[in-house]
């Protein structure tokens, strides 16, 4: 019976030691140990917050980008039509982007079943809008949908075999130069958009477009329309877009 008395008068012994070295501790840190932990748990706090933030915490405008499409600038080079084309667009709270686009489309085709060549180098513009459908919008990845207004005034150039009157047998050479043409049309856009490093981004976005208005020369239609491809109706695409926040 002697050892567990002895245990416990030890055990009293130690606690009454203790005793005011964690009341010093505790004071001590009230003054100087509680700082970090104040400020590690205003920080845990900050960033709850920041991950809460709503478009409504936002300035207004949170800046704007510039960038330009890749896929146009390779076609341009290795294909017989394509496009230089550079964009900037402002940043409204992370969620409403206005777009403007512009652009030198270039085509040099050559028909195989009518000989027949075409040529353009003309500028062209579309202006609108696209919408950030991502939730998380600090993470500054985004999911686009949009639209866009395009418009181009272009000159062109058609050359052909000569063409040979089959009653006198004189000959007519088919080339013509500087012809005009204009077109507008719309496009519906959908696109995602990732954060790389900072401030750079890539992304990719698909588009419909949809012809409104052209005109053409009497001699012929242009078989390419600046900014807006083939000459159809209508007409699918792509860009590949390298995109810098600023």
């Amino acid at each position: 019976m002697i050892y567990p008395k002895t245990f416990v008068s030890i055990s009293i012994l130690i606690s009454l030691l203790l005793c005011p070295c964690q009341v010093w501790s505790q004071s001590n840190g009230s003054t100087s140990g509680t700082q970090p932990d104040a400020e590690r748990q205003r920080g845990i706090q900050f960033e709850g917050k920041t991950q809460e933030a709503s478009p409504d915490s936002l300035h207004l405008i949170h800046g704007f980008s510039v960038g330009f499409d890749g896929v146009g600038l390779i076609m341009y080079g290795v294909a017989n039509y394509g496009q230089i084309e550079a964009m900037a667009r402002l940043n409204l709270k992370e969620k409403i982007f206005p777009t403007l686009e512009i652009g030198l489309g270039h085509s040099n085709h050559t028909d195989d079943a009518t000989s027949l060549h075409f040529a353009t180098d003309a500028p062209y513009v579309r202006i609108g809008c696209d919408y950030n459908f991502n939730k998380d919008i600090l993470s500054r990845n985004r999911i686009f949908g949009g639209l866009r207004y395009g418009y181009t005034n272009f000159k062109y150039d058609i050359d052909g075999p000569d063409m040979t009157d089959p009653v006198w047998g004189d000959v007519a050479p088919y080339h013509f130069t500087h012809l005009k043409g204009k077109a507008s049309w719309i496009e519906l856009v959908f696109g995602l958009e990732a954060k790389i490093w900072r401030d750079l981004h890539i992304g990719w976005t698909a588009r419909y477009r949809r012809r409104i208005s052209q005109t053409k020369d009497d001699i012929g239609q242009a078989w390419y329309i600046p900014g807006f491809g083939k000459n159809d109706s209508h007409n699918f695409g792509a860009t590949f877009n390298i995109i810098f926040d600023i």
